[in-house]
Order: structure tokens, then C-alpha cells, then sequence
């Protein structure tokens, strides 16, 4: 179970674990239900994720495309140095926000 905390209209969820294929159909249940508030911002806190797979990062994409859609941002915060390598050499950097 991921971490939520609500301050005004930002979000912020910390799943605390790897994003992986075997863990991402509850996150994404948790990350639907936060959607749903219609945050302004929400800030995914990837201090606890260490690894990430490509079904992670296509929640991560979804997630981006959503918020967006909605008028909102994503924020993606505390990720390793390895998973912001990952997002440069995929090129996400160029369109996530990434505040480390």
C-alpha cells in the first residue's frame, strides 16, 4: 500500500517499493483513485523504488498523459540516479517533470 498525503491541491503518493509488473495493478488502483480527486499536481516519491520495469514506467507515461489531459502535472521526486539515467535514455526526462 502506497503512502498519500493531500496538502491544498497537491498529492502526493509514495509507493515505497519497486515498480514492477507483479505490484503495479494495486498501484494503479491507488493511482486511479487519486486521479479521480483531480489534483492539480500530483508528486509521485520514488525514494523507496530502486527498480522499474516497463510496465512501471507505462503507468508512469499513463499517469503523465492523464494529468495533462486533466490540466494538471506530474512531478516525479526522489528518483534514484539510475531510474533518472533510465528516463534520459528513453528520452522521458524531455517531457516528464523530474525534481530531484
Amino acid at each position: 500500500m502506497s503512502a498519500i498525503t493531500r496538502e491544498g491541491s497537491i498529492v502526493t503518493i509514495t509507493p515505497g517499493r519497486d515498480l514492477v509488473s507483479s505490484m503495479v495493478p494495486d498501484f494503479k488502483h491507488e493511482l486511479n483513485a487519486v486521479l479521480d480527486e483531480s489534483p492539480q499536481e500530483l508528486r509521485l516519491d520514488l525514494s523507496g523504488t530502486a527498480m522499474m520495469d516497463s510496465i512501471g514506467i507505462g503507468v508512469i507515461i499513463a499517469t503523465h498523459n492523464s494529468m495533462k489531459k486533466k490540466g494538471g502535472r506530474l512531478v516525479i521526486a526522489g528518483a534514484t540516479e539510475n531510474i533518472v539515467k533510465l528516463f534520459k535514455s528513453m528520452r522521458l526526462d524531455q517531457h516528464l517533470n523530474l525534481d530531484s
